[in-house]
């Protein structure tokens, strides 16, 4: 068995992008999502399907589901998992391997057909789950066992979604899995990150922040997660829309409590609150789409959850987690903040165009600005996430 100080050696003999799984994943991931938004919406607007094969809708939800989310997801985990266990994180050769095969996936899935090119695809996912369940058993990290079980239950609903019949249940899982990542971590991290900067500035607001995981939290999060099961395996049902709209309520509420509003003077902050701020919507959106489907398409509710929920709260935590782990300042400066901002306005043109039967010039334009604040953090977080961390603090 590989011990710690074994792995320690391997990663600090390893090049800087191999020496944590965010680095390679993060920006591989944010490359996968600049470059697949457009070429869909052009091939969706007639334009024929570019330098890659014809997606169709199908592959577009695949590749943004198992493509771009997984390599955020595995870049996440493995960069937290260290910190929750006290282990030395996946590095060097294995974490290599691990990016191989999700780029061998890619390949896969656009170049082949057959079983071959399915099971090299769904490979990824079961990998990074069985690496999550061995680092968490290993550092007896049992607080965390929930994450590394929606981890495998996201790899069981890619195992699904290769079932023509069942791939759109397939869809509804991931997105719920996704959804309940984001809601527990995000109930984690956006309170902790929130006190930790207003008690930096000294602000009023810190004595009367929420502690971790109240009873308030848990009761939100076990509604959630009723709402999103029923809308996974009961999308129609008139029921189902009632819980998902009180979810969404709940959601909301919960927000309110971590003083958001108090935040607006530090990007890297209030982006946590404006990402999670999509969940409530996302899902008030599906609710409102089940119950009165005549007003709100099915699809404004699921892009609110893909573009609005997914990349928001992906960006933010991409960039705070790249700026942290590399040493430099958590602090966001200009080129951070337009990532923000062109993700939320590409997210709100996604959804006004589902709203409005998918008009080709809306959808274009959010496209456009949320694919850009992709390819804008590929270009800025490339020297960090290729360069080694700065020999001496850095001032700010």
């Amino acid at each position: 068995m590989e011990r710690p100080a074994d792995r320690g050696a391997q990663r600090r003999a390893a090049p800087p992008v191999l020496q944590n799984a965010f680095r390679p994943f993060f920006l591989a991931g944010a490359f996968w999502a600049a470059a697949l938004v457009p070429l869909w919406v052009w091939e969706f607007a007639g334009g024929g399907s570019g330098p890659v094969p014809s997606m169709g809708l199908t592959g577009h939800a695949h590749e943004m589901l198992y493509g771009y989310l997984a390599a955020i997801i595995c870049g996440f985990s493995l960069t937290a998992i260290p910190n929750w266990t006290g282990r030395a994180p996946v590095a060097g050769m294995g974490l290599a391997a691990l990016f191989g095969l999700w780029v061998i996936g890619r390949v896969a899935v656009l170049a082949f057909d057959g079983v071959v090119a399915v099971m090299v695809d769904l490979a990824f996912l079961f990998v990074l789950a069985a690496v999550a369940f061995r680092e968490v058993v290993a550092g007896k990290n049992w607080r965390n066992l929930p994450v590394v079980g929606l981890l495998s239950l996201f790899a069981l609903s890619h195992l699904l979604f290769h079932f023509p019949d069942h791939y759109l249940v397939a869809i509804r899982g991931t997105f719920a899995v996704a959804a309940l990542l984001i809601a527990l971590i995000g109930g984690r991290i956006v309170p902790s990150f929130t006190r930790n900067w207003l008690a930096s500035v000294a602000s009023p607001h810190t004595a009367t922040m929420p502690g971790p995981m109240k009873v308030y939290d848990k009761m939100s999060l076990g509604v959630l997660v009723l709402a999103l099961l029923s809308w996974t395996i009961a999308p129609a049902y008139l029921a189902t829309g009632g819980v998902l709209l009180l979810a969404g309520v709940m959601q909301a509420v919960r927000l309110a409590r971590w003083k958001g509003q108090a935040t607006l003077a530090e990007p890297l902050v209030w982006s946590l609150h404006a990402g999670y701020a999509w969940l409530p919507i996302a899902v008030g959106l599906i609710g409102a789409g089940i119950a009165w489907p005549a007003l709100i398409p099915a699809s404004a509710g699921l892009h609110a959850l893909a573009a609005g929920l997914i990349g928001t709260m992906t960006l933010a935590v991409m960039t705070r987690a790249s700026l942290g782990h590399t040493g430099r300042p958590r602090k966001a400066d200009w080129v951070t903040t337009l990532i923000y901002i062109l993700a939320h306005l590409g997210a709100v043109l996604r959804v006004c165009a589902a709203l409005h039967g998918n008009d080709t010039l809306l959808l274009a334009a959010g496209a456009t600005l949320w694919s850009g604040a992709f390819l804008l953090f590929c270009i800025g977080y490339a020297p960090m996430l290729f360069g080694s961390k700065p020999t001496r603090p850095v001032s700010g």
